[in-house]
């Protein structure tokens, strides 16, 4: 079993460290937990000290990272102190400690991240250690494509809604934080790995998972932080992470395996009538397609006859669609209704309700393309009215020109 400065783990014992080793008896949890919880102090001393601290699977370094960062994030400030020492004995050096706290502050919060500089400033004052100063150094480079990739998916959404949000994103978070050389890319992933499991962002996790995959963790090490995670943020918390991980791993596994050109055969397409929900008239859809993760694009083929149109509808990421055979009608709501010919390129932007169909003498057919945003690229609306397709009888005329 590993050595560690074990009662002080438990910040409800109020035993100096060499009263509670002497009080012990060579056991781990102090004698106040085998007095009222004899089996928290059974698996403590078995489970969680004799089984999962001194695991292979992660370094004890990366073990004490992952718990201070689960504390912090929690606001279990009590126990800080006292992971503050393990991280001391396991490692850690006094400004990784300090800069654990800091990068906390953007995804924790000022308050828990505060609280916790009080516990490390006891623990460095106890043990005589000289304060850590600002770190000079070069900044950090971050990982190019996934700095493109999350640029683009806040464009999506944070830029337009909240600019202010974005902007400090970009300049701050980013551009500063993660660049600071007092942690590595790769620690910093994990502390905010273990920040957002340990408080139950299931929804974040992806992003960041592929981040510190792309910074060095090794998908047995973000395996195991989860499994440490269970045993100080609970397991409800670290089995919501446990589906998140295995789809961004198989999505990795996936895009390494698939790196040559893929032909699908026309004679392979199945062909799909849209249904009336969706669709007036008869429409159909084939050849569809979607790329692997982590792209978002999908489309297909969408033939309409005579008079057919779909229902208004958005789409999140906006749509592009391009006339390959006939004469159509587009509309944006609010807008008059254009005629559209083959050839043409139809852009439509994201969150825009309307419709596009064919025109009510002739058939069209036009590939669809869009993107996905949270696994969803369409939002179907009310059907259009044939008072409103009737619109594009006065629409100006290109088919025929």
């Amino acid at each position: 079993m590993m050595k560690f400065a074990f009662p002080l783990l438990f910040s409800f014992a109020a035993l100096s460290h060499a009263e509670a080793q002497e009080s012990d008896s060579g056991r781990i949890a102090p004698d106040e937990v085998y007095e009222v919880a004899p089996g928290l102090g059974q698996y403590t001393d078995d489970v969680l000290f004799g089984r999962v601290w001194p695991g292979e699977a992660l370094a004890p370094r990366d073990r004490s990272l992952v718990v201070l960062s689960a504390l912090i994030s929690m606001g279990q400030t009590g126990p800080v102190g006292s992971h503050t020492r393990i991280g001391l004995e396991n490692g850690l050096t006094p400004a990784e400690i300090g800069e654990i706290a800091t990068h906390l502050a953007f995804y924790a919060g000022w308050p828990y991240a505060i609280a916790a500089v009080y516990e490390m400033h006891e623990v460095f004052q106890d043990q005589g250690i000289e304060m850590p100063v600002e770190a000079d150094g070069t900044p950090l480079e971050l990982n190019s494509e996934a700095e493109a990739a999350r640029q683009r998916d806040m464009s999506d959404g944070i830029t337009a809604t909240v600019p202010q949000l974005a902007k400090a994103t970009n300049e701050v978070l980013f551009d500063d934080l993660w660049r600071r050389p007092t942690l590595s890319t790769r620690d910093r992933s994990l502390v905010t790995i273990a920040s957002l499991a340990a408080t139950g962002k299931a929804e974040q996790l992806p992003a960041y998972l592929n981040r510190a995959l792309d910074n060095g963790l090794t998908p047995a090490e973000a395996k195991e932080a989860i499994h440490h995670l269970a045993y100080y943020s609970g397991w409800p918390n670290a089995v919501s992470a446990v589906p998140v991980l295995e789809e961004v791993l198989s999505a990795r596994e996936k895009a390494e395996t698939s790196a040559n050109i893929t032909v699908v055969p026309s004679t392979n397409a199945e062909t799909t009538t849209g249904g009336e929900d969706n669709f007036t008239g008869v429409a159909e859809v084939s050849q569809r397609f979607s790329a692997p993760q982590p792209a978002r694009l999908g489309g297909g083929v969408v033939s309409f006859e005579a008079s057919a149109r779909t229902a208004w509808h958005t789409h999140p990421l906006g749509q592009t669609l391009y006339i390959t055979d006939g004469c159509g009608w587009v509309q944006s709501e609010g807008e008059t209704v254009q005629e559209v010919k083959p050839g043409d390129i139809v852009v439509i932007p994201p969150n825009t309700p309307h419709w596009h169909g064919a025109s009510a003498s002739e058939a069209m057919t036009h590939l669809a393309v869009s993107e996905a945003q949270d696994g969803t690229s369409v939002t179907w609306m009310e059907l259009v009215t044939d008072e409103e397709y009737a619109q594009g009888e006065s629409a100006e005329s290109k088919c025929n020109v």
